[in-house]
């Protein structure tokens, strides 16, 4: 689930790719990224769907992200993954645990900045078609060992924002977002992007860092 998450942050903040073979690809996704870079602070609410016909799953949610600098918050399955650029806090309702992190530099780690530069470096991406004012882009992972095959995105040609994606799973899932609003610049307080302990009483915490 932590590596689905941070493939959502990543397209939704705007996905950028250097190991691109595609030209038209390459340009719509630069146009994205440059889109998505101007925006002060973003707002993404979407519907989230799992399915998996030979495990016979079929799960629906709702959820939504704001995003600020390198600061962001994801609400999903859940779950609230909270990041105030500096210590990552991932809050499991249901259990009534968060977990503890630091945003360090490794693979794993997220902020806008770092996505919207070379994180995706290692995904090549292919113009696929053209709908009336929709445009459609796959996205292929070079590095082995990645859980996922392919991501396919739906582009709004006028807006440059993605209005839908799905992440194909090798296990045979298939994980579709829909963006149902994408409002931008909006004042969001810094207080959003930490997790406040007195709003959780008797929340488990485990500090990994």
């Amino acid at each position: 689930m932590k590596k689905i998450i941070i493939l959502v942050l990543s397209i939704m903040a705007g996905i950028y790719t250097q190991a691109q073979t595609d030209t038209k690809a390459t340009t719509i996704l630069n146009e994205v990224s440059a889109k998505t870079k101007s925006y002060k602070t973003i707002q993404i609410d979407f519907t989230y769907t799992m399915e998996n016909k030979k495990e016979k799953i079929n799960e629906k949610f709702t959820g939504s992200l704001y995003s600020k600098g390198d600061k962001y918050k994801l609400t999903v399955a859940r779950q609230d993954v909270i990041c105030d650029g500096k210590t990552v806090w991932t809050y499991l309702k249901d259990a009534n645990e968060v977990q503890i992190n630091n945003a360090g530099n490794d693979d794993d780690s997220f902020t806008p900045t770092k996505l919207l530069s070379n994180y995706t470096k290692d995904y090549k991406s292919k113009f696929i078609e053209e709908k009336g004012n929709t445009q459609i882009i796959e996205l292929y992972p070079i590095a082995k060992g990645k859980s996922f095959t392919k991501v396919k995105l739906s582009i709004d040609k006028t807006k440059k924002q993605i209005q839908q994606f799905v992440i194909y799973d090798r296990g045979g899932s298939i994980f579709t977002y829909n963006v149902n609003k994408f409002l931008t610049d909006l004042a969001i307080a810094d207080k959003e992007f930490t997790f406040n302990k007195a709003e959780h009483p008797k929340v488990s915490i485990d500090d990994m860092r």
